[in-house]
């Protein structure tokens, strides 16, 4: 048996139709036919999941860079940012000048305010499309969060801001002046060496697939790294093999080259 982690955006899912290909799709039903665990290893958290992925039926959903792990309906680890350290940090946002959301299990917050920002703006409009709403904006500050999702530009103090974060959130750069911040201690490889002790999975049987730089720890981890054929230089050390696009049967191609398929 082999473990197959996927990313969603860019790899499993076409960043240009917004739907992952049927060739995608055949191609998961068969591992698991074959045999093999196929899971979702995601910075997103769970209520950002597109619809197409809840509902396919995956074995298990990573999500959160490693702050929520759920296996078979069942939840076997959650960490949230402690409630006065999610103040803190919503200050520091303030206090730098940098703009951004929230991100819980349940719940995504924004601010209520328009921003300056227009991905900002782009990120909240994707999240009303997705068909998800908040009455709740961030500035309500009564509320834990999982990690967040910043925007910077010359008018912010990043480097107060990166001191601020401290020992505890990892800010990982996505470009543009976009950082992911994370609980430092968790990551998409920290879910993997989850299941992989809870699965008695060795090294080998493990597949990770993906195409940016939140995806590197994962890459680090796996015993073989995929990147899809359009992904972030930053996975080239360590990928064993870079498939076509998702949009040209890139999982399937990958999944028939190591013949879980």
């Amino acid at each position: 048996m082999a473990a197959l982690f996927f990313d969603i955006d860019g790899t499993l899912i076409s960043e240009y139709t917004g739907e992952i290909p049927e060739s995608a799709q055949e191609a998961l039903r068969a591992a698991r036919a074959n045999g093999h665990k196929i899971f979702i290893n995601t910075g997103r958290t769970l209520c950002c999941l597109p619809p197409s992925v809840r509902t396919f039926g995956f074995d298990g959903l990573l999500c959160g860079c490693g702050t929520y792990l759920l296996y078979q309906d069942q939840l076997l680890l959650e960490s949230k940012i402690p409630f006065d350290r999610g103040l803190e940090l919503i200050e520091a946002m303030e206090v730098c000048g940098i703009e951004g959301f929230l991100e819980a299990t349940g719940e995504v917050y924004f601010p209520g305010r328009a921003s300056r920002f227009e991905e900002l703006e782009r990120s909240k409009r994707y999240m009303m499309e997705l068909g998800f709403s908040s009455e709740n904006s961030m500035e309500g500050k009564n509320f834990l969060y999982d990690k967040f999702f910043v925007y910077t530009d010359e008018k912010s103090d990043k480097e107060r801001f990166f001191r601020l974060l401290g020992a505890d959130i990892e800010p990982i750069d996505r470009g543009g002046g976009t950082y992911e911040c994370v609980q430092k201690q968790y990551s998409k490889a920290t879910a993997i060496g989850y299941m992989q002790e809870y699965l008695g999975l060795d090294r080998d049987e493990i597949y990770v697939v993906g195409d940016s730089a939140n995806d590197l720890s994962m890459f680090r981890y796996g015993g073989h790294g995929i990147a899809m054929g359009e992904h972030d230089p930053v996975l080239d050390p360590y990928a064993e093999y870079v498939t076509d696009q998702v949009e040209r049967d890139g999982i399937r191609k990958a999944l028939q080259h190591y013949g879980l398929i």
